[in-house]
């Protein structure tokens, strides 16, 4: 059964949403739409983070909710903590960020 503490939003995502304390080691089960992943915990991971569902190879986009949030400034491996250490965002940027990505507002 799959962990309902960490969120997966969009089948697209390569990341997932952690709604607890996760331990280095700790094994989780992910859903990620009608599949469920197993995933190994690589250091310990605070609540409200984002934990890799996937390898992530360095330049590639990161998405949580389906949406580019940045690009990996590292390889990325699954079950590691993607947060600023290895991550160039693009959230807020959007001369950064892809079509159908958020734009600024002009009043």
């Amino acid at each position: 059964m799959p962990d309902r503490y960490l969120k997966v939003v969009e089948n697209s995502d390569n990341v997932a949403t952690v709604l607890r304390d996760v331990e280095a080691n700790e094994t989780v089960d992910v859903a990620v739409g009608d599949e469920v992943r197993t995933i190994t915990i690589n250091g310990d991971i605070g609540f409200g983070h984002k934990v890799a569902i996937e390898d992530i190879p360095e330049g590639e986009t990161i998405y949580k909710y389906g949406v580019s949030i940045g690009y990996a400034s590292t390889d990325i491996e699954t079950g590691d903590r993607v947060h600023v250490h290895n991550v160039d965002s693009n959230y807020g940027r959007g001369d950064l960020a892809g079509d159908g990505q958020a734009e600024a507002i002009h009043e």
